[in-house]
């Protein structure tokens, strides 16, 4: 698989996901960074969808995020991700949630995730899934977009 140039992931900020104060509720973010993985597999020609065929799933480690400006309902922010550790078998992966008209910094995060099986067994992609390893391996500490 030839990696190619990863587009932003832009997101629109639904009504419903804001809270009392007119904001997106923090636990969006969260939602959002795996609208963010799930968009960035997509594009290297592996959505998720085929990955749980091919028998590969991808659990959620941790998962953590730091606001540093609100978003509000119709704003629209441009999710930008990088995988600073991948090893075969773990991965991490930070994320940049900006304005997609101003540029300004909205949120930064961070998740880990691990390669299993379709028995929840764990696997390193090396070998058993070469394709999903060169595109996490030519990724690795790469600005995707």
């Amino acid at each position: 698989i030839k990696m190619m140039k990863i587009k932003p992931f832009l997101r629109k900020a639904n009504y419903y996901e804001t809270d009392k104060m007119g904001i997106i509720h923090h636990s969006n973010y969260i939602r959002w960074f795996e609208e963010a993985r799930l968009d960035f597999l997509e594009q290297a020609g592996f959505s998720y969808e085929h990955m749980e065929e091919i028998g590969l799933q991808i659990p959620v480690l941790s998962a953590a995020c730091n606001y540093k400006n609100a978003v509000r309902f119709n704003d629209t922010v441009c999710i930008k991700m990088r995988i600073e550790e991948f090893n075969g078998f773990k991965f991490t992966v930070s994320y940049t949630v900006t304005d997609a008209k101003t540029d300004e910094l909205r949120a930064t995060g961070e998740t880990s995730h691990f390669f299993v099986d379709s028995n929840m067994k764990p696997v390193r992609t090396k070998n058993s899934f070469p394709d999903v390893y060169k595109v996490f391996a030519e990724s690795l500490k790469q600005d995707i977009y």
